[in-house]
């Protein structure tokens, strides 16, 4: 990030048409978008499901996962840790995530709420909208999607008994209420915590129950931190999308919390991620090596600073998720210091240091 106002590294220019592969799904996993699909092309296969599956944002699904795991060799009380039961639930919250982007994607456009006027058909193609899949086409995906995670499911019960599917069931019925009918979670405010529960306790915890077959509470208080900092992420977009929301009807957080109070709140959701960590190091339940994620701070100044001020006008050069703003700098802040935080729990696991 070179400067307050360049977020991100733009996308490739659309006239370059032939760069190889890989470069396209590194343009996609780096910013949702694909720079010769916006100028009329068609992407490659892998590049259409990355698209489709807004796999963008998976980093914050594959940290909470790993949290879950590394926090059983890492923790203040190490426990035997059965690896493969760990990697198959790392996979299925992938495809979770998968699957609860597509059913979100289904419910807003068949709700009203997603148009190609509306900010999420303008900052990202849409999988409906832009041609991407059809209508049958991301419903059998969907179904496609949740029969791998309902497999993944009945094999971790075989393991683990009722309690896993406790964690799977509350987060899929979180996942799929965020905007279907008749609960709409999103629309009344409750869109953020549950997000926070989900990304947090569910997510971490449950990887944690399914890895060691235990689930002692410093774990769910050690799930906080990074639950803090992806409810950050999500209100940096509800943010972005404010004016949007609020003429249909949506009331996210920040639409009732209004503007500057809600910009507020995301600057306090990002000082208490540290806070919390550092509570947690002084307590014992953090070995001392995570204090590692300190080292975002310059970046999280930066974020701190972004979210106080209002966005610019227009988008710098090559930015590639406008009308989106906050949520860019929210997510690159995520990834830095939970990619921290995990390193932190490896070379704890190595070498444990607790106060």
């Amino acid at each position: 990030m070179a400067t307050a106002t360049e977020p991100q590294t733009p996308p490739a220019p659309a006239d370059e048409p032939s760069q190889p592969l890989w470069k396209n799904w590194a343009e996609v996993l780096r910013t949702q978008n694909l720079a010769s699909l916006r100028a009329g092309g068609q992407p490659d296969l892998l590049s259409r499901w990355l698209l489709i599956t807004r796999a963008s944002v998976f980093p914050m699904t594959l940290t909470s996962g790993l949290l879950g795991g590394l926090l059983a060799v890492a923790g203040p009380t190490p426990v035997a840790a059965h690896g493969g039961l760990f990697a198959l639930a790392l996979l299925g919250l992938l495809v979770a995530h998968a699957a609860n982007n597509m059913i979100n994607d289904w419910f807003d456009l068949s709700g009203g709420v997603d148009s190609a006027s509306y900010v999420r058909g303008q900052y990202a193609p849409h999988p409906i909208l832009s041609g991407l899949i059809s209508k049958p086409g991301l419903v059998a995906a969907i179904a496609a999607t949740n029969a791998i995670d309902l497999l993944i499911l009945a094999y971790l019960y075989t393991q683990r008994g009722w309690p896993v599917v406790a964690f799977a069931l509350t987060g899929l019925f979180i996942s799929v209420f965020y905007v279907a009918p008749p609960l709409k979670l999103k629309h009344r405010g409750l869109g953020e915590p549950g997000v926070f529960l989900v990304w947090g306790p569910l997510m971490i915890g449950g990887t944690y129950f399914v890895t060691t077959g235990q689930m002692p509470a410093w774990v769910l208080a050690a799930s906080l931190p990074y639950a803090l900092l992806v409810t950050v992420v999500l209100f940096g977009k509800h943010i972005d999308k404010l004016e949007a929301d609020a003429a249909k009807g949506i009331r996210t957080l920040p639409v009732l919390l209004g503007a500057d109070r809600a910009r507020t709140a995301a600057q306090g959701l990002v000082l208490a991620y540290f806070a919390s960590v550092a509570v947690l190091v002084l307590t014992g339940t953090f070995g001392v090596w995570t204090l590692a994620t300190f080292g975002a701070l310059p970046r999280a100044l930066q974020v701190l600073r972004t979210i106080g001020a209002p966005p610019p006008d227009a988008p710098p050069p090559g930015y590639p998720l406008w009308p989106l703003w906050y949520v860019a700098w929210a997510f690159l802040l995520t990834r830095l210091a939970g990619g921290l935080l995990v390193l932190g729990l490896l070379a704890n696991a190595v070498y444990p240091i607790f106060l």
